[in-house]
């Protein structure tokens, strides 16, 4: 069948770490967010805590992007819908990357670490690639689809992006200008149509100057858009984005926001690649401060609900889609001001439940299996003190692809 549509489609303040852990920490080797008991442990040196604004801030941006899915079918009929859906486009998914690059700053392919990126993330691609598939098959009535590792459906892109750019971490450590150059890398794929679908390469490429972003953001970055000032500017830049896309909705394509084509692919010149892909950078940039800026830092009743994004993002995306597939859209009153509305809360709450610990315990074994036949005694040794797992950091976020991927 015809590969198609939609496939558009997740810091505080540094904390002081223990004597023990101060040169990991100042390296960057442990994962403020990553989870575990507070105190002492046993036989190691005093756990981290969880950093309420990182988990704060997946756990809202998990729930834009589960909106943003909620309004797709609803853009033809609302220019306010469609209004939103371009503006949490914008920076939804570069909101996700940049934390995933901020946290991805240890990785340094040690046997633990190349371990845990195996298990966290390139074990759930595999698992949930082939799940998608069936659950096509059978849902969406194509029996003869087929299984393709290499061509990611949906929500799986963002697995399989997340384990290129982790792998390519030690070489943007190194380089005199890595932004820069990610953006050049960026520019090139915008204009070049002969990249293909494969392992959404063009997603890949388009997205990683957010990944190398987070990678050189230091914590006093992250302080400075929390200030207040920046969070009073927050709300007119903001408003001005939703008007300059109420004005955009009917004039512009929404593919660009996917990333996922070059501008040749999209009917455009070329050269617009370059410039949409710095213009978007830019845009994007703007709007992930300002969200950013609006991320409370302490503890609420959601905060706890960050660690579980990964969990969201993937089952999510089986109501997501099933939603077409069942034709829930056809009913005439989800295209009103009050269907509208309830689509919105209703995929906020589902989102919700999908991120809770009974969820993450039901489907642990498939997002984050521990799988110590698979490696040998000494990594599987040195994975224990390697930082944050592939799962943790990919709890950011969500999108896209093959047959009809969105995000």
């Amino acid at each position: 069948m015809t590969r198609s549509t939609g496939r558009h489609a997740m810091p505080l303040p540094p904390q002081r770490p223990s004597p023990a852990a101060g040169r990991q920490d100042r390296a960057g080797a442990r994962n403020p967010v990553a989870p575990g008991p507070r105190g002492t442990s046993a036989d190691g040196p005093p756990a981290k805590r969880r950093d309420a604004f990182f988990d704060n801030a997946k756990y809202l941006a998990i729930v834009l992007v589960a909106m943003g899915h909620a309004w797709e079918p609803l853009r033809g009929d609302s220019r306010a819908a469609a209004a939103l859906y371009l503006t949490v486009y914008t920076f939804h998914m570069p909101a996700f990357i940049v934390i995933s690059g901020y946290f991805s700053r240890s990785f340094d392919a040690s046997p633990g670490r190349v371990r845990r990126l195996v298990t966290g993330i390139a074990v759930p691609y595999v698992i949930f690639e082939v799940a998608y598939t069936f659950f096509k098959r059978r849902a969406g009535d194509d029996p003869t689809y087929p299984i393709s590792l290499l061509d990611p459906w949906y929500l799986t892109w963002f697995l399989i992006a997340l384990f290129v750019w982790r792998l390519t971490t030690p070489l943007w450590k190194i380089v005199r200008w890595p932004l820069p150059i990610a953006l050049a890398v960026a520019v090139l794929a915008s204009v070049s149509p002969d990249i293909g679908d494969d392992l959404d390469l063009q997603r890949v490429l388009q997205f990683l100057p957010f990944f190398v972003l987070g990678l050189v953001l230091k914590p006093e970055h992250f302080q400075l858009v929390r200030r207040k000032e920046a969070r009073i500017l927050a709300l007119p830049v903001f408003a001005a984005a939703l008007l300059f896309a109420y004005w955009a909705a009917p004039r512009m394509n929404a593919a660009w926001f996917y990333r996922r084509d070059s501008a040749q692919e999209l009917a455009a010149p070329g050269w617009t690649g370059g410039v949409m892909t710095l213009a978007m950078f830019g845009c994007s940039l703007v709007l992930v401060a300002c969200f950013f800026a609006w991320v409370p830092g302490r503890k609420l009743w959601f905060t706890a609900l960050g660690a579980g994004t990964l969990y969201g993002y993937l089952l999510h995306g089986f109501l997501a889609k099933g939603s077409r597939f069942w034709g829930w859209y056809e009913a005439d009153w989800l295209h009103t001001p009050l269907g509208e509305i309830t689509v919105t809360l209703f995929a906020g709450a589902v989102i919700t439940v999908l991120c809770t610990p009974p969820v993450r315990r039901m489907f642990r074994f498939a997002m984050e299996p521990k799988m110590e036949w698979a490696f040998k005694h000494d990594a599987t040794a040195l994975a224990g003190g390697a930082g944050t797992t592939g799962a943790e950091a990919v709890r950011t976020a969500g999108s896209h692809r093959r047959g009809g991927r969105s995000a």
